[in-house]
């Protein structure tokens, strides 16, 4: 894999005058003693939880309304979704995307990490493998050793400061077992939106070595700079009967503790495949998942647009920041999602994440991406609490370069 630290950025323009804006992703919400996984991690130390992928915001108000409204009800027997809730996904995947789904292409689920682990078990033997690319979001590699499935992993190459495929890595990984391609768009942690030149690629990619597609589109909503994003599974008829595709309201809307993602499949044997797999194992979706999520595809397009409008700002903070006063970290491209990808190697820490929270800032191991000195950084938090996780940052940076 082609890494280099000492990149330049190109100018970013006059950043804003953040301190004179106002914004309702500015308030500052305490998260401790709320069952909060990024924040109990660090629980009595004074380290800043910058790590996990969900966001110190709150959901949008629509959102919290249909939830209060549902909880008032007090009846909270096993669920089924409504079919309103079904005809709002079938209509946001039509409004932004210009895909029309079909509701029995619909598999409902309690997480899109499940969604990774039952695709493993449904479309692979013990004896077949998954193929991915790296740096990957860490359970594109646990799913299928979880169950039992053997992972292949062929790196990205650099072209610039953009993550791109190495196609002659991806086809001289591929095994005479290989059974399916593991996909991420846009990408975690590299923050890639594929363009569709690229996509038809992998279409014809999965077409040549006869691979089944999952593409994990749950960052689809997070488009900076006014880019779009194209569902792969559109691209062409013989794809579609290929490939799955999973999404969720939660990275874009705040609600991965509610638990509702879903599989998009639209080959019927397939999706009898991944059904007979999820029987029995997989927990049901819960009342509150189906609540959010239609309160969220229906009701929240202006908080999500006010939230990229936020998002932008932080990361040409975040960007503008590590290049005036971390120089030695190199950055790449960032076109979506609120995790920052950076890389450590030119610092020579023998273990950056510890290194960065021994001086009060959790950022998430690039170990686990495959991607070691690397650190992801979230900024999906009020400017304040990332102006304080940067300032820790510069001390950490100091501490290892004087």
């Amino acid at each position: 894999m082609m890494l280099n630290s000492s990149l330049s950025l190109p100018f970013l323009g006059r950043l804003p005058d953040l301190a004179k804006m106002s914004s309702q992703f500015d308030e500052v919400h305490d998260r401790k003693n709320t069952d909060s996984q990024k924040w109990q991690k660090y629980e009595g130390k004074d380290i800043l939880p910058m790590w996990v992928a969900d966001m110190d915001f709150q959901a949008p108000q629509p959102v919290l309304e249909a939830l209060h409204e549902r909880v008032d009800h007090g009846i909270f027997g096993y669920a089924r979704p409504e079919r309103s809730a079904t005809e709002a996904v079938i209509e946001m995947l039509e409004n932004n995307y210009q895909w029309r789904v079909k509701a029995e292409w619909l598999v409902w689920l309690p997480g899109l990490v499940v969604g990774l682990n039952v695709t493993s078990r449904a479309f692979a033997s013990t004896d077949e493998t998954i193929l991915t690319t790296t740096p990957i979001y860490p359970p594109f590699l646990l799913a299928p050793r979880f169950q039992n499935r053997g992972v292949i992993k062929a790196p990205m190459a650099l072209d610039g400061r953009t993550w791109v495929f190495d196609w002659d890595a991806m086809d001289n990984a591929v095994e005479p077992n290989t059974r399916m391609f593991f996909f991420c768009n846009p990408h975690n942690p590299c923050s890639r939106v594929f363009e569709k030149e690229e996509l038809e690629r992998v279409t014809a990619f999965c077409e040549k070595h006869d691979l089944l597609l999952c593409s994990d589109e749950i960052h689809c909503e997070l488009l900076l700079d006014g880019r779009e994003h194209v569902s792969i599974s559109t691209l062409s008829k013989e794809i579609e009967q290929r490939c799955l595709t999973l999404i969720s309201p939660s990275k874009t809307y705040n609600l991965a503790g509610l638990g509702c993602s879903l599989a998009i499949i639209p080959n019927d044997q397939l999706r009898r495949q991944f059904a007979a797999s999820v029987r029995g194992i997989v927990a049901e979706v819960n009342n509150f998942g189906y609540v959010a999520c239609e309160a969220a595809y229906r009701h929240g397009a202006q908080w999500r647009d006010e939230l990229l409008d936020y998002l932008k700002a932080n990361r040409d903070l975040v960007q503008s920041f590590v290049q005036e006063k971390m120089p030695l970290i190199g950055q790449y491209e960032h076109q979506a999602t609120y995790l920052a990808w950076m890389d450590m190697q030119k610092l020579q820490l023998d273990n950056p994440g510890r290194h960065f929270e021994e001086r009060g800032v959790g950022l998430s191991e690039g170990s686990f991406f495959d991607a070691p000195n690397h650190l992801r950084l979230n900024f999906g938090c009020p400017r304040s609490t990332l102006q304080e996780g940067l300032k820790r940052m510069k001390n950490a940076y100091d501490a290892a370069t004087n």
